[in-house]
């Protein structure tokens, strides 16, 4: 089992996790097992509603089936071959056929942490299912969109809000369980952090899941700048979109400063947790200024921060975490902000060593 651990824990999780798998390597090992198997899971299973060449129906099986073999209420195997094969990278394939590998390490893991990998599991499932029931007929030439702001509200908590609460409850857990902590301000500033990344991605990605037939942004919101779904398709249209589009952006923004003031209310020497929390914050804050330039409804000009900048981030947040001033205006430089305002206030105050 130990072999299973690191082959699936090491270089496919490296494979699959992308920009993620910086954080995770940096992340105590008391809790980087859990997280780690936590991401190798939802990763399969995003895998599995990803695959396009797989009719809805089978996909919806197919999560349904391994939803309830980690909820351990279903013992039979289901068979992902079929899947598998469909799978245009090495690692995605590799991630379906080790699955029941995967779900052996879920079961080894103490009691506790195997229930939080569930709960945390079962609500991301759930926002995947959702979104291949609602989107089952989309295309470019039939672009389905989100109705409100509550379903967008409630599809980045799903998908992305939920593993706040999963992370803050594995480090309160595991790092500093006797620590004297606001645990009601993490819970929900975690909340707000992953729905910010969420909503970054939507932000980001939003050429390309147009023509999918996706939408995020709602159409009761469209409508009020008189656009439809359909009308984002047109690179034309994006004077038109930008008000409401900039909109969303400060929305990111203010959740991942939110994300900011959870990264300083963590223990001062708890180093590696919080510069894995800074990490995402400052690449995703550094996106959002960037986004709010250029034509964001072109397919050509998709915003991607570079490894360079990824790099620069890390090394500053590395060098400048032991003087808290220079930490602290990280955040102004990520988001081009001139001057903190009152939230960024309120993240410093966080800063004192505990």
């Amino acid at each position: 089992m130990a072999t299973a651990s690191n082959r699936l824990l090491g270089p496919l999780l490296k494979e699959v996790s992308r920009s993620f798998y910086l954080t995770l390597r940096v992340l105590p090992a008391r809790i980087r097992p859990q997280i780690g198997l936590a991401y190798l899971l939802a990763r399969t299973t995003d895998t599995i509603a990803d695959t396009n060449l797989a009719s809805v129906e089978l996909r919806l099986e197919a999560l349904r089936a391994l939803r309830d073999r980690i909820l351990s209420t279903r013992q039979d195997q289901f068979d992902f071959r079929p899947l598998a094969a469909q799978q245009t990278t090495p690692a995605e394939k590799i991630l379906l056929e080790e699955q029941e590998a995967s779900l052996q390490l879920l079961d080894r893991l103490q009691p506790s942490d195997r229930d939080r990998v569930r709960q945390v599991l079962r609500i991301i499932i759930s926002g995947q299912e959702l979104d291949l029931q609602r989107f089952a007929s989309g295309s470019v030439d039939h672009v389905i969109a989100l109705q409100t702001e509550e379903e967008l509200n409630d599809y980045t908590y799903r998908v992305a809000g939920c593993v706040g609460e999963f992370w803050t409850r594995i480090c309160r857990a595991h790092l500093f369980p006797a620590a004297q902590l606001d645990e009601k301000f993490l819970l929900a500033e975690g909340v707000r952090f992953g729905k910010g990344l969420q909503l970054v991605n939507i932000l980001r990605d939003l050429p390309a899941d147009l023509r999918l037939g996706r939408c995020y942004l709602p159409e009761q919101k469209l409508s009020t700048v008189s656009l439809t779904p359909r009308d984002l398709l047109e690179p034309a249209n994006e004077p038109r979109l930008r008000p409401l589009y900039d909109n969303y952006l400060g929305q990111a923004q203010d959740n991942l400063i939110a994300g900011w003031a959870y990264t300083n209310a963590l223990p001062f020497r708890s180093v590696r947790v919080r510069l894995a929390c800074a990490w995402p914050a400052l690449i995703g804050l550094d996106t959002i200024k960037r986004l709010r330039r250029g034509n964001v409804l072109d397919p050509q000009q998709r915003i991607k921060i570079s490894r360079e900048d990824v790099k620069k981030w890390i090394a500053q947040s590395v060098i400048y975490y032991a003087w808290p001033s220079r930490w602290r205006a990280l955040v102004k430089d990520a988001a081009g902000i001139q001057t903190a305002d009152s939230k960024l206030q309120r993240s410093a105050k966080l800063e004192a060593p505990k």
